[in-house]
């Protein structure tokens, strides 16, 4: 698979809580709930519609260039798995 098929990059998982389903990412571009990511990796390749979004600890619905936020996944990532916008 190409880029081009991966959308825009819109970030790089730093951490992943497999307990709770939730994955980490620094984010390279906004981002808000109902947005289609694709995360991609060594082990990592699936897609999912954002439907859970927290920063601090509190449910979002926009995030911003810079922030780490927590998303709800349906799949498991692992750091430095990479995260794009489709």
């Amino acid at each position: 698979m190409n880029l081009a098929d991966k959308g825009k990059k819109l970030g790089i998982v730093t951490h992943f809580y497999d307990k709770i389903g939730v994955g980490i990412v620094k984010l390279d571009s906004n981002l808000k709930v109902g947005d289609k990511l694709k995360f991609s990796g060594n082990n990592t390749d699936f897609e999912q519609v954002i439907s859970q979004m927290q920063f601090d600890h509190k449910d979002i619905e926009t995030a911003k260039k810079g922030q780490e936020v927590g998303i709800k996944l349906d799949g498991v990532v692992k750091k430095g798995d990479s995260a794009y916008i489709l």
